[in-house]
Formats: C-alpha cells, sequence, structure tokens
C-alpha cells in the first residue's frame, strides 16, 4: 500500500523521524522506493544535477512531468512528491491550479511542492480544496535565488526569523501538509517545528526537524560541480563510476572485452556452411 499524507502526519505525531530523498528515473527510483523511504520528490533540482542547467528557474513543467512519470513507475510504495517548477503557480491562482492538476493527471504524483510561505497561502488553499496534497518550501527557496543574493542562509535576523515563522503558520493553515525548510539556523527551524502541526523536513536545517530531505545526487556522490555544505556523501559514486568506465575502455582496447563468454555462439554446421559459400 502506497504511503498517504496521513501517514507523514502520523510519523510528527508520534515524534518518528522520517526521511525523504529525490529522485528524477525510474531506476533510482526504484532503489529508493525499495530501501523503505517514504516520501521520494522530483525536484525542480533536476535542472542542475540531471540537465546541467546552472540553477532551478530554467526547468519546465514539461521536463517535470517526463521525470515525474519515470519516477512514479519506480515507485510501488513511496508517496511521489512533483516539484512545481519557477513561473507555473506564480502568475495566478488559477494557472497554479491547472498546473498541480498536470502534475497529478500526467505525471501521476501524490501531491505537488510549491516555493513561498504567506505569500503563496490562497494558491496552496486553492490547491488542496481541488483534492491535491500540497507540501511547502520556505526559507532559501531556490527559485528566487537572484532575489535573494545567491544560495544563502535564511533568517539571521530578528524579522526574517518571524516571517518565517508566519510562512509556515500560514502553509499549515492553508493546509499544506508538510513544510520543507530549507537553509534555516538549526534553532530557529527546531522552533518552527515546534510551533506548526504538520512535519517539517529540513534540508541544512539542522537535526530538529521531523524530517529530513536531501538530493540523492549530493548524498551519492553524483554531483560533480559541489558538494552542498547541509549534505553529506554516504558513497561516492562518482569515482566509482569513472574507475568503471576507464576499465572498460581499457578492456576494449586492449582486446580483453568482450571475450566468447560475452558473446552468442553460432552452429559450426551453419558457419561452415556459410563459409564454404563465400
Amino acid at each position: 500500500m502506497r504511503v498517504s499524507i496521513a501517514d507523514i502526519r502520523t510519523f510528527k505525531q508520534k515524534g518518528e523521524k522520517f526521511v525523504m530523498l529525490t529522485a528524477y528515473d525510474y531506476s533510482t527510483a526504484r532503489i529508493v522506493d525499495e530501501a523503505g523511504i517514504p516520501l521520494v520528490l522530483v525536484g525542480d533540482s533536476l535542472g542542475m544535477v540531471v540537465l546541467g542547467y546552472d540553477s532551478t528557474i530554467p526547468v519546465t513543467m514539461e521536463e517535470m512531468l517526463h521525470h515525474t512519470r519515470a519516477v512514479v513507475r519506480g515507485c510501488k510504495r513511496a508517496l511521489v512528491v512533483g516539484d512545481m517548477p519557477f513561473m507555473t503557480y506564480h502568475v495566478s491562482v488559477g494557472e497554479g491550479l491547472r498546473n498541480a492538476a498536470r502534475f497529478i493527471q500526467e505525471g501521476n504524483a501524490q501531491a505537488v511542492k510549491l516555493e513561498g510561505g504567506e505569500r503563496m497561502a490562497e494558491t496552496v488553499r486553492r490547491v488542496v480544496e481541488c483534492g491535491i496534497p500540497v507540501m511547502g518550501h520556505i526559507g532559501l527557496t531556490p527559485q528566487s535565488i537572484h532575489q535573494l543574493g545567491g544560495f544563502k542562509v535564511q533568517g539571521r535576523t530578528p524579522e526574517a526569523a518571524a516571517q518565517l515563522l508566519k510562512d509556515a503558520q500560514a502553509l499549515e493553515q492553508a493546509g499544506a501538509f508538510a513544510v520543507v525548510l530549507e537553509s534555516v539556523p538549526f534553532s530557529l527551524a527546531r522552533l518552527i517545528t515546534q510551533k506548526v502541526g504538520i512535519p517539517t523536513i529540513g534540508i541544512g536545517a539542522g537535526p530538529g526537524c521531523d524530517g529530513q530531505v536531501q538530493v540523492v545526487n549530493d548524498m551519492l556522490g553524483l554531483f560533480p560541480d559541489f558538494v552542498p555544505r547541509h549534505a553529506k556523501q554516504y558513497a561516492r559514486l562518482g569515482d566509482i563510476i569513472r574507475q568503471a568506465v576507464t576499465d572498460y575502455a581499457t578492456e576494449v582496447k586492449s582486446g580483453t572485452f568482450p571475450t566468447e563468454k560475452h558473446s552468442y555462439a553460432m552452429d559450426e554446421a551453419l558457419l561452415a556452411e556459410l563459409a564454404g559459400t563465400a
């Protein structure tokens, strides 16, 4: 049975820490799902770690839907959340509703995520009223990096900290089932977690959140450009893949691969017949 938003709420009620990971393709999603991860986010971070963009801003709805469908095919149990890309929910509430619906109808996701607090509360409320679960995202919101001045920690001043708390409360009141806190001081993230009834999911927000999320490419060492401070590399698969590719190329060039073991045999009599007619 697939994980539901009720299950995610129960984690907080029981004080049980939980995990969310990103995935962008069928194979990775299947592995993550089989590992028992309850929440899988098809993040617009795919723009950087999969498509090679400089930020998440160029990511389109079509790209997100393409990858979301692949991830859903790989997940039998995890709740799959589709990340709404830049300017697909900002122009109007109506446009936000249409694009959220596309994630459910075309992408087969079970929920959507969007960035913004108080200013997005009405959009969240309307989407939820239509029966689509919404995950909020506040703090460092990558789609706003130009306005924020880059990838910087948020909520360090009294005013900014107070606003983040208001943002989280506004999202809860609007019906969001969870909220991501990104690059927020750990003491502030802990306070927000205590003040809201919905689960908080931290990324660079310390251990006080109800759950944690990481970009799978970061934790597996698959993104070569940089390693965020908040990421821990549990493996260095990039090094393993690089060595495997090098070994493959060396064996092909030396003639040691492929061998007959890696090839298909042919009936010797037929081969002799063909040779005689050549």
